[in-house]
C-alpha cells in the first residue's frame, strides 16, 4: 500500500513538472530603475520560420506569462514603446522556460553611436498585426498574391482564397476601401507588390454593423493594403473579341483606373449574339451600379449601357440574328 502510494504522488509530481515547462513567464523591467513596464508585449514565434504562435501582454507588475507548444524551437520578442526590443532563444531541449527578470534599456540610455537600420518586420498593434512589406524579399513585378504567399501566419491556395492566423479572409481593402468589387483576387492580382508599404491583418465589424453602429458581434478576417503615397496610381482592365460562323461576333472591353482616392470604371459591349450584359462574376467584380457615385473620398465613375446585374435599361436594339 505504501509503495502504491509513493508511486502515485511521483507520478503525479512529473505531470506537474511537465505542464509547468509548457509556459514561458517572466517579469518584464526597466533597466536601470527597475520599474515594472505595464503592458509590454510580448510575443512567441517559431525560430524556423517567424510564424506567430503566442501573445501576451505584462500585468501591472511587469509579470507575463503564455503557452509553449511542447515541441520545437522558439524566439521570445519582447518590446515596449521608447525600449530596445529585447530577445530569446527557447530551444526545444531547455528545460528551463522561466526568463526571471528580463531588464529592458531605454533608448535614451543607449550608445548614441549605436544605429539600428532595421525596422521589425512584423508589429502587433493592439489587435492588429502589420507586416513591413520592404522586409521581404520579392522578385522584380511580382504582385501583392507573392507577397501574401510568404508572410508568416498568412496562406494562399491556387485558386486565390486567403487564410491568415488560422482563418478565412473575406475582404482585401486598399488603404481602408475595396477595391473595384468586394473580390479580393481584384486587389492581390492587379497590384505590385512593390506598391504596398504595409500589410494589416485584422477583424473588421460587419457592413452593417459599421452603417448603423450597433455591434452584432459579428467579425470578418481582414486584410487592407497600404499603398505608398507614390504608387497610388495605375491601370489595369480586361479586353475580349471572338467570331464566328454566319457573322457572328461579340467584344468586350473593360478599363479601371486608381489614383490617390479617385476611382474610375468603364465597359463596353459590342456584339450580335444576344449578349447584352456582363456575365455574373465580372458584374461582382467591376461593381452593378451605372452612372456616378460621388463621395468624401472622392468620385467613383461606372459608364454602361446597362445594369451588369439585371440585365435591364439597354439603349438601342440589339442584334440576335435567328434562323
Amino acid at each position: 500500500m505504501r509503495t502504491t502510494f509513493i508511486s502515485l504522488i511521483a507520478l503525479l509530481f512529473c505531470v506537474v513538472q511537465s505542464m509547468a515547462q509548457d509556459k514561458i513567464s517572466g517579469r518584464i523591467l526597466d533597466l536601470s530603475e527597475k520599474i515594472p513596464l505595464k503592458n509590454a508585449s510580448v510575443m512567441l514565434l517559431q525560430a524556423q520560420d517567424s510564424i506567430l504562435v503566442g501573445y501576451t501582454r505584462a500585468d501591472e507588475k511587469g509579470v507575463f506569462s503564455l503557452n509553449k507548444p511542447k515541441s520545437g524551437d522558439f524566439l521570445v520578442v519582447v518590446s515596449y514603446p521608447k525600449y530596445a526590443d529585447f530577445f530569446k532563444e527557447i530551444k526545444e531541449t531547455e528545460p528551463e522556460s522561466d526568463l526571471g527578470e528580463v531588464l529592458l534599456t531605454s533608448v535614451a540610455h543607449l550608445i548614441e553611436e549605436v544605429v539600428v537600420k532595421r525596422r521589425a518586420a512584423i508589429t502587433i498593434k493592439g489587435d492588429t498585426t502589420e507586416y513591413d512589406a520592404s522586409q521581404f524579399k520579392m522578385e522584380k513585378n511580382a504582385k501583392v498574391e507573392d507577397l501574401l504567399k510568404v508572410l508568416p501566419g498568412i496562406t494562399v491556395d491556387a485558386s486565390g482564397n486567403i487564410t491568415a492566423q488560422g482563418k478565412t479572409v473575406k475582404k482585401v481593402l486598399v488603404d481602408g476601401e475595396e477595391f473595384f468589387g468586394d473580390d479580393p483576387t481584384l486587389a492581390t492580382r492587379n497590384i505590385r507588390s512593390d506598391m504596398v508599404d504595409k500589410v494589416q491583418v485584422y477583424e473588421k465589424m460587419s457592413d452593417q454593423a459599421e452603417r448603423t453602429g450597433v455591434d452584432d458581434g459579428v467579425r470578418e478576417q481582414t486584410i487592407n493594403l497600404k499603398l505608398k503615397e507614390d504608387a497610388k496610381n495605375g491601370i489595369f482592365g480586361k479586353a475580349l473579341a471572338g467570331g464566328g460562323t454566319d457573322g457572328y461576333y461579340m467584344g468586350q472591353l473593360m478599363f479601371n483606373k486608381f489614383k490617390g482616392s479617385q476611382k474610375i470604371s468603364a465597359y463596353g459591349l459590342l456584339g450580335n449574339n444576344a449578349t447584352t450584359s456582363m456575365n455574373w462574376e465580372d458584374a461582382q467584380k467591376y461593381g452593378g451600379d451605372s452612372g456616378s457615385t460621388v463621395s468624401d473620398e472622392g468620385i467613383t465613375f461606372v459608364e454602361s449601357q446597362v445594369d451588369p446585374f439585371s440585365g435591364q435599361g439597354v439603349v438601342g436594339i440589339p442584334r440576335a440574328p435567328t434562323k
